[in-house]
Order: C-alpha cells, then structure tokens, then sequence
C-alpha cells in the first residue's frame, strides 16, 4: 500500500471518529440551543456512543461478507447524512436521531482498519495498521482543537455541516483511488459472521488483548473525560478554548507511536506492549502535578498517548494476523472492549473529582493502567511457563540435539510473538 492510500484511509478514521467526539467541546451552546436541560446535555455525547456499540455488533461484521471498500463508501455517506440532520436540527430529537444515525455508521473506522491489514503483505501489515489508526487519535484529540474553532466564530451547527462535506468527498474518494478487495474462497454468511463473534471470547489471545484495551482505554478516558475540570477550576482558570490546546501535546504522543506498527512487523509487538503499559503508569505521575505545574502535565500527556497508540496498534497487529479471515470480526469484537473501557474512565473521573480533587483522578486512572499491565504480565507468564512445559515434556521423552535445542529456542521465539 503506497504512502496516499495510508494518507486516504486515516483521514477516512479521523473524519469518522470526530462526527462521535465533535459534540465535547461545544455542549453548553449545542443544549442551549435546543432547548435541553443542562443535566441532559451529556446525552449529546452519549447518544453517538451507544450508536457506535450497536454498530460495532451489526456492521463491523459486515466486513467479512461484502468489498469493504464499498462497505466504507457507503458508510460514509450514511454519517454524512446524520450530519447533515444534526446540524439542521431545530428539536432535540431530530438531533439525537442525526448523532445517533453517525455514531452507528462512525464503525467506518474499524472496517477500514480491517481494509488496511487485508490488503497488506505480511511484513508491512503493521505499519499500514499504526498509520491509518493514527487517523483516529487525530481525529478524536483534533477535534476538540477544531470544533472550538469553528463554533466560536460560524457556531456549532457548522461544525457538523463541515463533517458532512467532508464524509461526502471521502466516501467518492476512497472508491475513485482504493482497489476492490480479492477475497479466496466461498462468500461467508453475514449470520454465520456475527455468531462467530461469540466465539472469539473464549480464545485465549482475543480476551487477553481485549482486557488490556478495556484499561488501556479505562485509563484514556479518565485523562481526556475529566481533564477541563481541573483546568476550569482554579488556579488556572483557563477557557474552553485554552484547554482545547492540550489536544496537541496528545497528538504529538500519538503520533509519536507511529513506529509500533515497525516494531510489530519485526515481532516484537509483546515486549513493546509491556514497556509502552510501564510508561503508561508512569505518565500518571506527571499528569497529578497538574494543580502545581502544567509542563508536568504537558509532559505526562505526551507519554500517555504515546503510550496508549503503541498499545493500541500492536493489539491490533497481533489479532488481524492471528484471524487473517475475519478480520472485520475481530477488530469489531475488540473495539467493544475499547468502549467500554472509555465509557467506564468517563464516568469516574467525574465522579472521583467532584467527591475529591484531581490527585483522586490521577490515581484511578493509574490504576487501570497498572490492571492493564498486570494482564499483560500475567498471560506473558502463563505462556512462557506452558511453552516450558511444552520444551521440558519432549525433552524427557528423546534427547535433545544442538540442531532441535535451536529449532525450540526459535519456536518460543515466535510464539512469543502471537500471545
């Protein structure tokens, strides 16, 4: 895949992933002006989100039945369209119906994540998996930057009518520039597709990544959710503005991971997951300096997305190539642990600082880092501790020679790799 099909697919995420978080930053004018009470507006948000779960359930699946590059057209005209209804919303419920209508479609993401690992060669696929996911952090941090732009000098509603134009070139795009995919074999039922879902729970691999997505992004949240109220509060006072700047430094962490999609090709997609978790914890020390010191905080900020990207892409990596034919299915099942886990660091944070202060925050989301990293450590043992079993067991039943000793050592090696 050359460097402008990468370009195209990340756009496609980013676009897709900012109509769900574009509502954040302008929620008091977006309430207001629909006459919401200001204990409903969390509704906005809330809205997209239980759209996006639905559509992780019933469309990711899709994936692995039709050409995802139509499949991604089309979703992208469907968001457009919820767009469209958003921002010429004169009730709340036509806006709801329109940021619902986004959100299910918004899965866009996952579908050309799938896109990507099933039209790369195998020693490239992480790579194209880091760079088009990239689109997502940038889509999700950006927007707060972005969205705080637009409104204050065209309003809200523009905001969603931008999103909507955008939706709409990248939909003619992606099918004028993206080859269809070549798929062996006989088509497999959407129904067969999205019972096989259930399955996936019960594999080792898939839970295992899946609970570390559920911290990973536990801990995410708690950040990003509960970050404008310290910010707010004194002594910084800083505006809705001021405090949509912090999106950058996330960005620059983010990007930053870029490299983990290189490091996964080379398989060592299992020791980067847990130094990227130990840096992880670690960020949380700086962000708690946060009433005292905002470089500290600037500086925590960096490591944490950087952290959380690195994660993110190498448990991608590791999935896509573990289900080389289901991709879509996979990726739709894991991302379900994603929202969960954001959902779950919004909430508390919110709860914790209203009954505490920030240090409160802090410490819960370095918790679920730690858990995140405890997973990780404790598969890694369960495996190596089988994979000895394995090594001690054929060596008691025949001798081992120089040549098979090699042969095992390089064995462990690669299933290091996939665990």
């Amino acid at each position: 895949m050359n460097a402008w099909r990468r370009l195209l697919l990340a756009l496609v995420c980013g676009v897709a992933v900012a109509s769900v978080y574009a509502a954040q930053p302008v929620l008091e004018p977006m309430g207001r002006d629909l006459g919401l009470p200001e204990e409903l507006t969390g509704w906005i948000v809330a809205t997209g989100q239980f759209g996006y779960l639905a559509g992780l359930v019933l469309l990711v699946p899709l994936g692995d039945v039709v050409d995802r590059r139509r499949l991604i057209a089309v979703h992208l005209a469907i968001t457009a369209g919820g767009m469209l209804l958003t921002a010429s919303a004169s009730a709340a419920w036509a806006a709801f119906a329109g940021l619902a209508t986004a959100g299910v479609f918004a899965v866009v993401v996952q579908t050309t994540v799938a896109y990507a690992a099933s039209v790369s060669e195998p020693a490239e696929r992480g790579r194209n998996i880091g760079v088009v996911t990239s689109g997502v952090v940038v889509g999700i941090l950006g927007a707060r930057v972005v969205t705080g732009a637009l409104a204050d000098v065209w309003g809200w509603r523009s905001v969603y009518a931008v999103l909507a134009v955008l939706s709409l070139g990248l939909a003619a795009l992606v099918l004028a520039a993206l080859p269809p995919e070549e798929r062996p074999g006989p088509p497999t039922e959407y129904r067969q597709v999205v019972a096989s879902l259930g399955g996936l729970f019960g594999q080792r691999l898939f839970l295992t990544r899946g609970l570390i997505a559920f911290f990973l992004f536990a801990s995410f949240g708690t950040l990003w959710s509960g970050l404008s109220l310290p910010l707010a509060d004194t002594p910084w006072q800083l505006s809705e503005s001021q405090v949509g700047l912090f999106g950058i430094a996330g960005l620059a962490g983010a990007l930053g991971a870029a490299r983990a999609g290189r490091w996964a090709d080379a398989g060592r997609a299992v020791p980067v997951t847990g130094l990227a978790l130990a840096l992880l914890v670690l960020s949380w020390a700086a962000i708690a300096q946060l009433p005292w010191s905002l470089w500290l905080l600037i500086a925590g900020i960096v490591a944490l997305d950087f952290a959380v990207q690195a994660v993110h892409v190498s448990n991608q990596h590791l999935l896509t190539t573990a289900h080389p034919d289901r991709v879509s299915s996979v990726i739709g099942g894991y991302m379900v642990f994603y929202s969960l886990g954001s959902a779950l660091g919004a909430a508390g944070t919110t709860a914790v600082f209203a009954a505490g202060s920030w240090t409160g925050s802090s410490l819960l989301g370095a918790g679920f880092a730690a858990c995140a990293l405890v997973v990780w450590a404790t598969d890694r043992r369960s495996h190596h501790g089988n994979a000895n079993l394995r090594s001690d067991t054929a060596g008691a039943r025949q001798p081992r020679t120089e040549t098979q000793g090699a042969s095992q050592a390089g064995q462990l090696t690669n299933d290091s790799g996939v665990s």
